[in-house]
């Protein structure tokens, strides 16, 4: 029987993502048996996260500072703009270093059946930013969904005011896939985004 404390650290634990009760008890008695190098060391950078948190007010990422690292970086193309429904997405595409210009983060996608509409979505912001002269090119890295293909589809007409290029992510066969391994979709899109050989 573990006191209410603990109890309560296992039951926070267990509610993020991909962590049940199990994997949260077990997380914590390796926290427990391990106080000083997995149980402080986790306080310390929770609560120097918890005091420092802010979301970037150019893009949307969250960070410890405002604007973001990214935003702040020179070495950026201002002239490329990726779009992303969620930070989990950007945190995704810059970790690989695969995307030389900057993001802009939505903050969801639409989605009639979870009550996401476009005034929830940083839209505005969006157009603002792809009219402003400096951007040449979005493109919107929005997933292969029902939701993110109606997000894509909503944002890709909001930006055609602006004048700029609207691209989006390929999608089709990964590389090493066999063909008998993969969905109908992907199978469709890969046919229909075909390009001549050499």
């Amino acid at each position: 029987m573990a006191s209410p404390e603990i109890d309560a650290l296992t039951n926070a634990l267990a509610r993020l993502p991909g962590l049940g009760p199990r994997s949260a008890r077990r997380a914590v008695l390796h926290l427990i048996k391990r106080r000083e190098v997995a149980l402080f060391p986790l306080l310390e950078a929770l609560q120097a996260v918890a005091a420092n948190l802010v979301v970037c007010g150019v893009c949307g990422n969250v960070e410890t500072s405002d604007p973001c690292a990214i935003c702040r970086d020179p070495r950026r193309d201002p002239s490329l703009l990726c779009v992303v429904a969620d930070v989990a997405d950007l945190w995704a595409l810059d970790g690989r270093h695969l995307f030389p210009g900057r993001y802009h983060v939505l903050g969801g996608r639409l989605s009639a059946l979870d009550g996401v509409g476009p005034e929830d979505l940083a839209i505005p912001a969006l157009v603002a930013r792809a009219g402003d002269g400096m951007v040449k090119e979005v493109v919107l890295a929005l997933s292969a969904t029902v939701e993110g293909q109606a997000t894509m589809h909503y944002v890709a007409e909001a930006l055609a005011s602006t004048g700029v290029k609207v691209s989006q992510l390929a999608q089709g066969l990964p590389m090493g896939g066999e063909l008998d391994w993969l969905d109908e979709g992907t199978l469709a899109l890969a046919l229909n985004a075909r390009r001549p050989v050499g």
